[in-house]
C-alpha cells in the first residue's frame, strides 16, 4: 500500500481559511471550546474531536507545506507540528535552517519533488499537505488522495478562499463527525 497524501486545514462555513490580514483566530476557536484534552497539546475539544484528531495526528509521518505559511508561522519557532519534518516547497531556501539536523527541507524543484520526499521520510505514515497553495498545486498534479476539512461554524464574509483556482477533482465524503463548533469532514479524491 502506498503512502497517502492527504489536505487538512480549518475553513469557515464561508470557504475561507483566514479572514482579512491572514487573520485565522476566530477559525481556531474550535480547539480551545471543548471540554477534552488533546494529549500532547493545549487543546480542549469534545471528545468526538480529540478521539479523531489524537489518531489523525499520530498517522502522519511528514508534512508538505509552503514558504507563505512558513514564513507567516515564523518557522513554528523551530518546533514544527505534529513534531514531524516539514518539506517546504519554495524558491528561496532559509539559510539558518538549511542545515543537518533540521526539521525542514527546503524543496526548490517542485510540489512532485516534495511529496515524493515527504512520501521516502513518512514511510507507512501519511504525508500531510498544509498550505492552500500547495493543495491547488498537488491537485492540479494529481497527487492528493484525501481532503480533510475542519468546517468551522463561522461565517468571515470575506478573507483568502481555501479553493478559488482550484482543479475540481470529483470527490467522495468518507466521514463527517461533530464537534463543539466545528465539523470534521473528510473526503477521498476520486482519479
Amino acid at each position: 500500500m502506498s503512502t497517502k497524501v492527504i489536505f487538512n486545514m480549518s475553513m469557515s462555513l464561508d470557504g475561507y481559511i483566514t479572514g482579512l490580514n491572514d487573520d485565522s483566530s476566530q477559525l481556531h476557536n474550535w480547539y480551545f471550546g471543548g471540554d477534552t484534552e488533546l494529549t500532547g497539546t493545549p487543546f480542549k475539544v469534545s471528545k468526538d474531536s480529540a478521539d479523531l484528531l489524537g489518531k489523525a495526528m499520530a498517522s502522519v509521518g511528514a508534512m508538505v507545506t509552503g514558504r507563505r505559511t512558513f514564513d507567516i508561522s515564523e518557522a513554528w519557532g523551530g518546533q514544527p507540528p505534529l513534531g514531524v519534518h516539514h518539506f517546504v516547497v519554495t524558491h528561496q531556501p532559509v539559510a539558518e535552517w538549511s542545515k543537518a539536523g533540521s526539521p525542514f527541507t527546503f524543496v526548490t524543484t517542485g510540489i512532485a519533488d516534495a511529496i515524493s520526499l515527504a512520501k521516502v521520510r513518512a514511510g507507512s505514515k501519511a504525508v500531510c499537505i498544509s498550505s492552500a497553495s500547495i493543495l491547488r498545486q498537488a491537485l492540479k498534479d494529481g497527487l492528493v488522495d484525501e481532503i480533510h476539512i475542519d468546517l468551522v461554524h463561522v461565517l468571515l464574509g470575506e478573507g483568502k478562499p481555501l479553493f478559488a483556482h482550484t482543479t475540481q477533482p470529483k470527490l467522495e465524503c468518507f466521514r463527517s463527525v461533530s464537534g463543539t463548533g466545528v465539523t470534521h469532514l473528510a473526503f477521498t479524491v476520486i482519479r
